[in-house]
């Protein structure tokens, strides 16, 4: 007689239960940056919002920003952190290869023998790791999944590149996800487009740097206009599959939060997706910067800590980067 594997049995629904975020000391204003190319305050403005970033210090490292982020997340959530079963973390800057740096923020927070590991899908790395959360906790793995994005892309900026040189900042943003009797994360509209891979890219290979092919230290690029395009044509229409895809239209909408890499692409989708007055929308990307991974929950934690946003909102967030990767998804705010 063949064996039957017991089916899996989790929580029924799953759902964002608590925020935190960290933002590097040291605010970098856009007059640093023009040290370092032929630019202007008004140019950087009109072209991407932003007037100034965080860069992380010597001791803000991934994993300490990670672990004050993490820390209030867990807090907020209300639990201590042995009950978090699981730890995402989604970070293209930490550059020790292995062990994953989810496995010492594991350890140092407490929570045991949590399964622990990393994910590398930039820009879209909170939705992705938000939407593996919600798989753990329905499916029973895990009754707490810890989800974290950070990033020191400071590590990984060409200060010399007049097209990227100010758009990357520093910093990390957490949520605890863990069972609901309601659904408080809708279905996940993610993806690849892998032919647009050299959109945003890694200037070169780590091996070319480490045998001397290259003098420079590897930095990230990107052709700032096919994304601008891309992000807002194409995202736009991934945003509105999410909302289908949740049973809810934009008039049902509290909050938008898109990655924060651009406030005209943020203003562009706004227009595109027809969001309601009503609607509240990031823009964080003014005084933070692009923070890939981490831009979405440090968000919605400012949102939140503001009051611009309460607990109980509806919003939709979105991420989309380098790959070309993107994930969208309608959560309740904690």
């Amino acid at each position: 007689m063949t064996a039957k594997i017991r089916p899996a049995k989790g929580a029924p629904y799953a759902r964002i239960l608590g925020v935190g975020g960290y933002r590097p000391t040291r605010v970098v204003p856009n007059e640093e940056i023009l040290k370092h190319i032929d630019s202007s305050d008004e140019w950087i403005r009109s072209r991407s919002g932003i007037t100034t970033r965080h860069w992380a210090g010597p001791e803000e490292t991934v994993a300490e920003m990670t672990l004050a982020a993490a820390g209030k997340a867990v807090a907020d959530a209300g639990i201590g952190p042995e009950r978090i079963g699981a730890v995402v973390i989604s970070t293209v800057s930490h550059f020790k290869q292995t062990p994953s740096i989810a496995t010492e923020v594991a350890h140092r927070l407490g929570t045991g023998k949590a399964a622990a590991f990393d994910i590398s899908a930039a820009c879209a790395g909170f939705g992705y790791g938000l939407t593996i959360a919600k798989g753990l906790v329905v499916e029973g793995s895990a009754e707490y999944v810890l989800v974290v994005g950070v990033e020191r892309l400071s590590d990984l900026t060409d200060l010399t590149d007049r097209t990227t040189a100010f758009l990357f900042g520093d910093g990390a943003g957490a949520v605890v996800v863990g069972p609901s009797e309601e659904p408080g994360i809708g279905p996940a509209v993610w993806g690849s487009e892998g032919d647009k891979a050299d959109v945003i890219s890694q200037t070169v290979p780590w091996d070319d740097y480490r045998e001397g092919e290259v003098e420079k230290f590897p930095a990230i690029r990107q052709e700032g206009q096919t994304v601008f395009r891309w992000a807002v044509f194409e995202m736009a229409k991934v945003a509105q599959q999410a909302l289908e895809a949740a049973g809810i239209t934009a008039d049902d909408l509290d909050v938008f939060i898109p990655h924060q890499a651009n406030m005209r692409i943020i203003d562009s989708m706004v227009k595109t997706l027809k969001l309601p007055e009503h609607v509240t929308v990031a823009r964080d990307v003014e005084t933070t910067g692009n923070t890939s991974a981490a831009s979405i929950p440090l968000a919605m934690e400012r949102l939140l800590a503001t009051g611009q946003a309460k607990s109980g909102d509806t919003a939709l967030v979105i991420g989309f980067g380098a790959g070309l990767v993107y994930a969208a998804t309608v959560v309740t705010l904690p």
